[in-house]
């Protein structure tokens, strides 16, 4: 009898649930249909709601995520901690099913056809994926700091990746690296996490500029530039990792009085190419280090030492892999992207229109279904990938700019929904959550801007498509039942 009572206590899910959280997603799913709407709207259309039309197919969308969402929540909240794993096998077979499929739309087998439906594994796996790594990290005696628990968590993420690719869908594969945000968040070394963004540094740095020549020597400005953050980085971990600041400044200064020089010696006495005494320089370093690790069994000298050596074959495999593994189209998109190449009829043309699309809007856009540049069709996948420029072009400069407060707010509401979670599986999942809304939000818009890659993820909610729109409101409304029971007493 008294558990029958503590039961009636319990505060009702509907009660406990998050109202401005969903308020938001209300919000940007009404935005999105708009979107949709001004992206697929031809003149001459009479009815934008008939099932025939994109517009019309978005609003089933809708309905069955909403539909989706609601029984999500009717859900005990035990259910997704229990059955985390079962689900992640579940989904890592489908995808793994999905190599195989003999359907390929654009140049991928990631889509599953089934008559009239056709459905993309990938967006819901990015859901069991955050369910297994949470239920990993919150079991008991997990320690993110242990090389053996990070590894575990990190293979989770890599593994449905590693399918995705081979789906051919790279773009897809590439959101699951916002999980290491997370992992960060959970007490991952930031070095790892320096590590990831140096990488993006030398390859943007050193693929641009390896055809520009340093001042009148036969030296690659590129290679120069990154080996030389290169030595700089390692003097600064010795410092940050290992404490000793005069060492550190002593290590600097060497490797940068001898750079030096021998640019002094290649410009004016004999050219030559600086790099290679670069290279003769890392080496030594990466030589001391390994001595001063071995000597003082202070693993960070190793540490430091893998990183260096680290840096510089990613480096040079990446160039190789650039130059000699990738196909034309996939290098030309590289080439636009770091601006080496402008191909404005090409692997630049999208870009070029979503720009121009955004651009023409001004100040308070050309309003609803009023868009030239989306009306005659100039930017390909306006209502997919490239939706954010309709968004420009009909709401303006200020229609934008509530679009990316809309998400501002969904994203702070997120954080502060993550931060009061009493167990560690709801903020880890919470954080995975965060993480994935984050990672397509800054890449898809950044995309249509010119600012990142085109690697052909939506914008969450916006995008056209049952796959994404199912996708986003599984990983949304399970964080949110979750979030539901935390004040549930449990007997």
């Amino acid at each position: 009898m008294e558990m029958q009572n503590d039961d009636k206590q319990q505060p009702s899910v509907l009660r406990s649930l998050d109202w401005w959280t969903i308020g938001i997603y209300l919000a940007l799913l009404a935005f999105g249909w708009i979107s949709v709407c001004g992206a697929s709207y031809t003149y001459g259309e009479t009815d934008i709601f008939s099932f025939a039309t994109r517009s019309g197919m978005q609003i089933i969308w809708i309905g069955t995520s909403l539909v989706l969402g609601f029984v999500l929540l009717m859900l005990d909240d035990r259910f997704y901690d229990t059955f985390a794993y079962v689900i992640y096998a579940l989904l890592l077979l489908l995808l793994f099913v999905t190599i195989f499929n003999p359907h390929e739309i654009k140049g991928s087998r990631s889509w599953l056809v089934l008559g009239p439906l056709r459905l993309q594994p990938a967006e819901f796996a990015k859901f069991a994926t955050a369910l297994a790594v949470a239920k990993l990290m919150s079991t008991y005696g997990f320690d993110i700091h242990k090389p053996k628990h990070l590894a575990t968590a990190m293979a989770l993420i890599l593994l449905p990746m590693l399918f995705i690719v081979g789906q051919r869908e790279t773009g897809s594969a590439l959101v699951y690296l916002s999980f290491f945000l997370m992992l960060y968040r959970e007490g991952m070394p930031g070095g790892i996490l320096f590590t990831g963004v140096a990488m993006v540094v030398y390859f943007v740095v050193g693929i641009k500029y390896e055809q520009v020549w340093l001042l009148n020597t036969p030296t690659s400005l590129g290679k120069f530039v990154v080996l030389l953050l290169v030595q700089m980085f390692t003097s600064a971990m010795v410092f940050v990792y290992c404490k000793e600041k005069e060492r550190a400044i002593r290590v600097g200064l060497i490797s940068l009085s001898i750079t030096v020089v021998a640019l002094l010696f290649s410009l004016y006495v004999i050219p030559f190419d600086v790099v290679w005494v670069q290279l003769i320089v890392c080496a030594c370093l990466v030589g001391y280090l390994v001595y001063e690790g071995l000597s003082t069994q202070i693993v960070h000298y190793l540490l430091i030492a893998l990183f260096s050596v680290g840096s510089i074959a990613f480096f040079y495999s990446a160039d190789y892999l650039l130059n000699n593994v990738m196909e034309p189209h996939q290098r030309v998109r590289v080439n636009v992207l770091l601006g080496l190449d402008e191909d404005l009829a090409g692997a630049g043309y999208n870009v070029h229109q979503s720009e121009i699309a955004i651009g023409s809007g001004g100040l308070r856009g050309k309003g609803f279904l009023n868009g030239t540049q989306t009306k005659l069709r100039f930017v390909p996948e306006q209502d997919t990938d490239f939706i954010f420029c309709t968004v420009g072009e009909e709401e303006g400069f200020l229609g934008s700019a509530g679009v990316l407060l809309l998400f501002l707010a969904l994203i702070l509401r997120l954080i502060h929904l993550a931060e009061r979670q009493p167990f560690k599986f709801g903020r880890v999942y919470g954080y995975c959550v965060l993480s994935v809304f984050l990672f397509h939000l800054f890449i898809n818009v950044g995309m249509v801007l010119g600012l990142t890659p085109v690697i052909g993820i939506p914008l969450p909610f916006f995008s056209y498509g049952g796959s994404s729109l199912w996708g986003f409101t599984i990983l949304l409304f399970i964080f949110l039942r979750i979030d539901a029971a935390r004040n549930l007493v449990r007997s």
